[in-house]
């Protein structure tokens, strides 16, 4: 910043020499600095000195306000200077469009076209942008028949231009025709095509894609930053291309692309791209390599590997990369924070998911949604429903339909159904609509609880009054809920009237529901459709083979077997974590490594013993087959 004294001692030394030169420094100084003062000093001296009207000095004035986050002074100098020019109207229009008053930039923009100034390519190329930037893709296209009409599309920065506003609205077509009628083309592009093809992210369009990034090739193009990190970020989304991302890898050492977070270049995002990459295509030997080649790792570096080990499930070794980038002295952000609850989550880690809260707080991270939501969901995956309650209650500013549906699946993965419905009452009340996963909690909710005419009620209200279209997630809910009351018939029913062919889940919902309810025939019918529907799931032909088993009917076990057997097929065994006193045990069917497997087994006979006498033998034996 530079003082009031330093500018008052340089204005008393010039007072009578000062010329416009001079006050252009000032004021590139008052742009450097983002001094407002500095700029209403220099102002002041344009008018004192009879220079208002001096075009370079409007300009310079203008970009002053704008960099100091005032533009609407900008605008009081602009309707005070006579001759207006394309250069004093570009700038203005620039000036409201970096402090993101779009409104303002279009009205400026509809003046100039209505008036005797003529916009050039200049004007276009910003206006395209300020359009994209706003949303209001319709005038983009307005103007893009404006420019064809001048010829102004043929440059190369307009042309840029259209193609990205194309670009993000999904218009692929439509930026590769401004792309083929560009006379001349620059790198950006090239880039903006290649991001256009990333965006839609469809895998009939990989072939295009990599035809595209040939031809670039052909036509003597070099990568820089932007480019690799595109296609990296297209290699990560489809794992079957990740070959082609090795390749980007290669050719990042080869041409010296920056891989360091910590530089001031494009290239910085290089190594997180690659991490992402490599993690996301299960590949996280490759993505450590790349963070252990990083000699200055920031926030976004720590993030990428935390968040790569707790997309592949290692939810241990992502928690100690978390403890040691603290180590480091480096801060965790929100999407630190967000990254690391997951694993909370499936470590069962309630102290550590209490741990991230703390620091959020202290950190004034807390309010964030994607925070509050994420430690929601874990707060409930971990058993404490009234500390998710208190984050919902309290702890979020703002609540949306992620928030709403995270405390209704928590009630209802807590059995605690009538609440789930009331919580989904009072959000109707509230005026959200309600959608998809909402529609799954609170049906699953009505299921687990026994609330089998709420959940008609519920279904019904869905689809009639709310527009939801009903899905097999939440079809296999309905089935569920008529299956585990007893209703099995009404269950094959509804089954039948369903909108849509059943799928796995609600085959499945059927089947744990024929198992707890003993109903073999329908529970070998389940099992069929589920071998039909799942033919590569080793689980539905063990579980049917113990069924047939169960009958003596050893030639359907026979056969069951030899077409597990001719398919290369095996069942993993199921695990299961508890957390007790911050470590977490882990255990495997029938598993006898835990060093208190003796005691525990001792525990397991006692209760089996308790559940007979009790009369419970058969859900015992269900429950343990469910789990097999």
């Amino acid at each position: 910043m530079i003082s009031t004294a330093i500018w008052s001692a340089a204005m008393a030394r010039r007072y009578n020499a000062l010329s416009s030169l001079d006050l252009l420094h000032f004021l590139q100084l008052s742009i450097d600095s983002r001094t407002l003062e500095l700029a209403q000093q220099c102002h002041a001296r344009i008018h004192s000195s009879g220079l208002n009207q001096h075009s370079v000095l409007a300009t310079k004035l203008i970009s002053a306000y704008s960099a100091c986050r005032s533009p609407f002074d900008s605008q009081c100098f602009f309707d005070s200077f006579e001759t207006k020019n394309v250069y004093i109207y570009n700038t203005l229009i620039n000036g409201f469009a970096k402090n993101r008053i779009f409104a303002q930039s279009i009205l400026l923009f509809e003046q100039m076209w209505a008036g005797d100034v003529l916009p050039d390519e200049f004007t276009f190329s910003s206006i395209v942008k300020i359009l994209g930037e706003s949303g209001d893709f319709r005038s983009g296209q307005m103007v893009h028949c404006v420019c064809e009409k001048n010829g102004f599309v043929l440059d190369t920065v307009v042309g840029n231009s259209f193609m990205s506003l194309y670009v993000k609205n999904d218009r692929l077509s439509d930026a590769l025709k401004v792309f083929d009628g560009m006379p001349v083309r620059n790198l950006s592009s090239w880039n903006v095509i290649l991001l256009g093809y990333v965006r839609l992210k469809e895998k009939n369009l990989s072939n295009d894609l990599w035809d595209f990034v040939k031809a670039m090739q052909i036509e003597g193009w070099e990568f820089d930053a932007f480019t690799v990190s595109t296609l990296l970020s297209f290699c990560a989304e489809d794992r079957n291309t990740w070959y082609y991302g090795r390749e980007l890898h290669c050719r990042v050492f080869k041409k010296s692309l920056n891989l360091e977070i910590g530089s001031d270049c494009d290239d910085h995002h290089l190594g997180c791209c690659l991490i992402d990459m490599y993690s996301k295509s299960s590949r996280l030997i490759s993505a450590r390599k790349v963070f252990e080649q990083l000699t200055h790792r920031n926030v976004f570096a720590w993030t990428s590997i935390v968040n790569g080990y707790v997309q592949n499930g290692i939810f241990k070794e992502a928690c100690a990369f978390f403890f040691n980038m603290q180590i480091e002295g480096i801060k965790p952000n929100k999407v630190s924070l967000v990254s690391i609850l997951p694993a909370c989550s499936s470590l069962a880690s309630l102290k550590g998911a209490k741990q991230v809260h703390g620091f959020a707080i202290k950190q004034n991270l807390s309010r964030e949604v994607s925070f509050t939501n994420a430690l929601m969901d874990t707060y409930v995956k971990t058993g404490s429903l009234s500390c998710a309650r208190w984050v919902f209650e309290y702890g979020s500013v703002i609540k949306d339909i992620i928030s709403w549906s995270t405390m209704i699946l928590g009630y209802g993965l807590h059995g605690r159904g009538q609440e789930a419905v009331f919580m989904f009452n009072q959000m109707l009340d509230e005026g959200i609509k309600p959608d998809m996963i909402t529609a799954v909690g609170v049906l699953s909710a009505c299921a687990r609880s026994g609330l089998v005419e709420e959940g008609i009620k519920i279904y019904d209200s869905l689809l009639n009054d709310h527009s939801v279209k009903p899905t097999l997630e939440m079809c296999s809910c309905m089935v569920d809920s008529f299956g585990r009351s007893g209703q099995l018939d009404r269950a094959l029913e509804f089954i039948n009237t369903m909108p849509m062919r059943p799928g796995p889940s609600v085959w499945g919902a059927l089947l744990n529901a024929s198992t707890l309810h003993g109903n073999r025939e329908i529970r070998e019918l389940s099992y069929k459709f589920l071998v039909q529907m799942e033919p590569e799931n080793p689980s539905n032909y063990v579980s049917l083979s113990n069924l047939y088993a169960s009958s003596q009917r050893w030639d359907a076990v026979s056969e069951v077997r030899r077409l597990m057997k001719d398919r290369g097929m095996h069942k993993s065994p199921g695990r299961s974590w508890i957390d007790i006193k911050s470590e977490t045990h882990s255990f495997y069917i029938s598993d006898k490594a835990h060093p208190c497997s003796d005691m525990i087994y001792e525990r397991l006979d006692e209760l089996s013993t308790t559940m007979k006498e009790a009369g419970l033998e058969s859900e015992f034996e269900s429950g343990i087959k469910l789990c097999e």
